[in-house]
């Protein structure tokens, strides 16, 4: 077989692998089309707040949660004091742009963050877009409970 045939065998399987990856990576675009001068920062463009909890005995969060690749979201972790206790999920902050972390009214904006620990009462709210699809889980640190965990997907 001629050389050019093959190269052209090829380059057709790659162009046509990459219509169907840019096809179905098409499926998971912002919340909005119209993003103004906020960008991906936009109101249209952010999901339902993420509530998680810390408390001693008590459950993280309401359950499993699903973020939109692109969008805005807000998480708010809630200590209650009853104990001790921190939230690590590495891997899900890596899936993640990191806008900021706000406690106590001080905004501190991180290139990455690895965990959080509450040593006392109170709540730090994070702001971040969902970036890299996948599943990750974010949990209360030295625990096997799944009511300490919560798993979210980004698709």
């Amino acid at each position: 077989m001629p050389k050019g045939f093959f190269a052209a065998v090829v380059a057709l399987a790659t162009v046509s692998s990459m219509s169907t990856f840019i096809a179905t990576s098409a499926v998971a675009a912002p919340l909005c089309d119209k993003f103004g001068f906020a960008g991906l920062l936009a109101k249209c463009n952010r999901g339902e707040p993420i509530e998680l909890t810390l408390a001693s005995g008590q459950p993280l969060g309401k359950g499993d949660v699903a973020l939109q690749s692109g969008a805005y979201y807000e998480m708010r972790i809630t200590a209650d004091g009853s104990a001790e206790i921190g939230i690590s999920g590495a891997s899900f902050f890596r899936a993640i742009w990191l806008n900021e972390v706000v406690i106590n009214g001080i905004e501190v904006r991180p290139m990455a963050l690895d965990s959080l620990e509450f040593d006392k009462a109170g709540v730090a709210t994070m702001s971040f877009i969902a970036i890299k699809p996948g599943v990750y889980e974010v949990r209360i640190p030295n625990t096997t409970s799944d009511s300490q965990k919560v798993t979210i997907s980004i698709q």
